[in-house]
């Protein structure tokens, strides 16, 4: 559904005030709404909380939030225990909802990996508008790297460079008769189409044609119960969350999908973040990613504390360690 032509161009996306009594949100002002709810809103989204104008929200007509804030009553939307409207969707995400509804332009960071799952809160928001542009800016980045996959570039354009996944051989500095302009292939590797050794999907290249070295960091904080009788009583490890320090694109190298960035989702490759979590909670699952990316364990630090069951909530014999430990892995 196209966006109606009266909200186009006006600043908060064309909203209209309730002494307007016309425009895009007229009709809300003939259903009651617009005199029962606040001009300032207060939005709690997936337990993130957005403060923001009324007309703001209800810019786009016939939107989710336009229906909710124009043709309801306060009374009938769910509210959270401090009296916010309550929105049960990612808060993360919907700070870009709310900034297109301010001006309805669509602008995103440069390094953006969330614009299928932004689209998806736009079709569930009803902003037909906002899912067609994240859906062709998809597509304009899509559509690049399937040129270098099936070799369609023309023929006066210069050969493409190797895709991700293979290393071509570098020529050698003067190299000698016989028109020989390759190092000699290692017989241990395994080969690429064109010649270069195959690298594992873990695997990434820099800037001179190897992986990419740096430092991750793993932490987790974790508790085990003894009691009376020792280990026929103890409660093994028990990790709440593993957590992931370094470099962002050296993160998504190793852990890929099970990584979780909702805290930090707009992050550059380049740039370093503490924020990274996983979505499992085995330390040997997290070692063994790094190994296989080969990654090797330089140093690890931990610091614990002992409290007795009652402190806890448990039997009054049994003692409860919690620790915080660091595991920094390295790859040259």
């Amino acid at each position: 559904m196209a966006l109606a032509d009266s909200a186009r161009g006006l600043p908060n996306g064309g909203g209209v005030s309730p002494a307007a009594g016309s425009g895009a949100a007229g009709s809300g002002a003939a259903a009651g709404g617009w005199s029962s709810f606040p001009e300032i809103v207060e939005l709690n989204v997936g337990g993130q909380v957005y403060v923001t104008r009324r007309c703001t929200v209800v810019s786009v007509r016939d939107s989710l939030l336009w229906r909710m804030f124009s043709q309801q009553q306060p009374s009938e939307l769910p509210r959270d225990s401090k009296g916010r409207f309550f929105l049960d969707r990612d808060g993360f995400l919907f700070r870009y909802i709310l900034d297109y509804l301010r001006d309805l332009q669509l602008v995103l960071p440069e390094h953006f990996p969330e614009r299928s799952r932004l689209q998806r809160e736009a079709e569930y928001f009803q902003l037909p508008d906002l899912a067609r542009r994240l859906a062709q800016a998809r597509a304009a980045a899509a559509r690049p790297a399937a040129l270098h996959r099936d070799g369609s570039l023309c023929a006066e354009e210069p050969p493409p460079q190797p895709i991700l996944g293979y290393l071509e051989a570098e020529p050698l500095e003067g190299g000698g008769g016989g028109g020989a302009s390759a190092s000699a292939p290692s017989p241990t590797a395994s080969r690429s189409p064109s010649g270069g050794p195959l690298l594992t999907p873990s695997q990434s290249l820099d800037g001179a044609g190897g992986r990419r070295s740096g430092y991750i960091t793993i932490g987790y904080r974790g508790s085990y119960t003894i009691g009376r009788e020792a280990q026929a009583d103890a409660k093994f490890r028990r990790v709440a969350r593993i957590t992931v320090c370094g470099k962002t694109a050296l993160a998504k190298e190793v852990f890929g999908e099970t990584l979780n960035e909702s805290r930090d989702p707009d992050r550059p490759p380049e740039r370093y973040t503490a924020r990274y979590y996983l979505k499992f909670n085995f330390l040997e699952q997290a070692f063994d990613r790094l190994s296989e990316a080969g990654f090797r364990m330089a140093a690890c630090s931990s610091t614990g504390t002992c409290a007795f069951g009652p402190e806890q909530g448990g039997p009054a014999e049994d003692k409860i360690w919690t620790s915080y430990t660091e595991y920094v892995f390295c790859r040259d």
